[in-house]
């Protein structure tokens, strides 16, 4: 039997590494390059398994792909898969949740020296010919600050370990891990909004769900101190993006490192103009290293479940036959 795999969307030069893991098993590759659910739909009827990265796949896929047994995402979140759908259908939603623990958590500090440092401001500044030190003013040690941390799973608690030479307070919020996990990375468990009532900086690392769509809005940026930064390297909706730009603007909090966006790309975004805001294009996941693997694995999830055999990482139980 052939197997027909579907590559619903990708960003990458090539497929290489994707069609070298899936001539393990008896297999044809095709690229659809969908926008939308729709697409999909149309063509890929005959698809056994999908390998998606940005284009939402809803019930109507999973209704319409009869023969299909898999979908497995490039990266970790899988908020534009309807998984309850897949549930259902007995299909099998697969994601790679550890392939950039190292470039996330590098990211998230990098935004945040860049905005506590206004290393941007500067540069433009020396760029344009310029050379005064009070442009970029005021700047507060970071040494002795509270560090906040919004949910501390795999990537926040790497990040905890990159930044034990700062000597910052650690403080995180996660409803689902067990006290031990927090006392054995010394960080002390707090609820959200305590967490930030006392931070001087907060990194966001939640996955997006119902209850963290909108979770930064104007009551949280209100609660935060008029000095604190705000790093997003998790997913653009969990902030408000208009209630940040206004947060910033208005002074109620200091500046904020954004990687991520509530519409990717972003148009027009009102954060933009603001110099104390740091913007890159949801690259914390990238490094070379990072996207080699991301891209094998993958494709081992795909090849894995059509074999008979468990994915690497298995995100739901789908319902038997």
């Amino acid at each position: 039997m052939t197997f027909n795999i579907i590559i619903t969307d990708y960003t990458y030069p090539d497929l290489k590494i994707e069609r070298n893991v899936l001539s393990t098993i008896d297999a044809t590759v095709t690229a659809i390059d969908a926008t939308t659910s729709a697409e999909i739909v149309e063509r890929a009827t005959d698809a056994d398994a999908l390998i998606n990265q940005q284009v939402p796949i809803d019930e109507n896929v999973f209704e319409a792909l009869s023969n299909l047994r898999v979908v497995a995402r490039y990266g970790v979140g899988v908020d534009n898969v309807d998984l309850s759908a897949a549930t259902e259908h007995g299909i099998t939603v697969a994601n790679v949740p550890s392939y950039c623990e190292e470039e996330v958590s590098t990211h998230a500090l990098a935004l945040l020296l860049a905005v506590t440092r206004n290393v941007v401001s500067y540069d433009e500044h020396v760029g344009a010919g310029g050379w005064d030190w009070k442009v970029g003013a005021p700047i507060h040690r970071l040494e002795g600050k509270t560090l906040g941390l919004v949910a501390f799973g795999a990537i926040p608690q790497a990040l905890r370990q990159k930044i034990r030479g700062f000597d910052l307070e650690i403080l995180a919020y996660d409803e689902y891990l067990s006290t031990d996990v927090f006392e054995a990375h010394d960080v002390e468990q707090v609820s959200f909004w305590e967490l930030l009532e006392r931070s001087d900086a907060v990194s966001v690392h939640a996955p997006l769900t119902e209850e963290t769509e909108n979770l930064f809005d104007r009551k949280a940026f209100a609660a935060m101190r008029s000095s604190a930064v705000l790093v997003n390297t998790a997913r653009g909706p969990i902030v408000d993006e208009q209630a940040l730009a206004e947060a910033v603007r208005d002074g109620e909090i200091a500046g904020a490192g954004i990687d991520v966006f509530p519409n990717e790309p972003p148009s027009n975004s009102s954060l933009f103009d603001l110099d104390k805001v740091v913007c890159t294009p949801h690259v914390a996941w990238y490094s070379e290293e990072s996207l080699t693997e991301l891209r094998r694995k993958t494709a081992e999830n795909v090849a894995r479940v059509l074999k008979g055999d468990d994915p690497i990482n298995r995100v739901n139980t789908p319902v038997a036959d």
